[in-house]
């Protein structure tokens, strides 16, 4: 499957951005999916996931009640909207597929299909 973000852009703190993740393929609905991020000098990490199905979600501490992941099998797309950023926000935020299972997963090492990335940059 391959993957392309979008949605990125730069807002003020406070504010609200929808990123999506359209993929290509007739298999969307087998693979789980997530969200991670990386800022500058710092390792990749896991934001959100969210089942086959999309009735089951995982989201990190740090964007808990903020964030919001969200599926569209009919349309193959992954979404995650966030709402009341934070400057800390600020990173280049990736989608990932992986075929494994039936549960969300949170590592980076589970995922087998990544998107290019899509800049986010939250001011203060």
């Amino acid at each position: 499957v391959q993957l392309q973000a979008s949605g990125g852009g730069l807002v003020q703190a406070g504010g609200s951005l929808r990123l999506s993740c359209a993929a290509s393929g007739r298999t969307f609905s087998s693979y789980a999916l997530g969200w991670f991020r990386q800022a500058p000098g710092k390792e990749r990490e896991f934001v959100c996931a969210i089942t086959r199905g999309g009735g089951s979600t995982y989201y990190a501490a740090s964007v808990k009640g903020r964030f919001t992941i969200s599926r569209d099998n009919a349309e193959n797309t992954v979404y995650l909207q966030m709402d009341t950023l934070k400057p800390e926000d600020t990173a280049v935020y990736y989608c990932a597929a992986t075929p494994r299972g039936t549960y969300y997963y949170t590592a980076p090492n589970d995922y087998d299909y990544w998107g290019q990335g899509t800049q986010v940059t939250v001011s203060s």
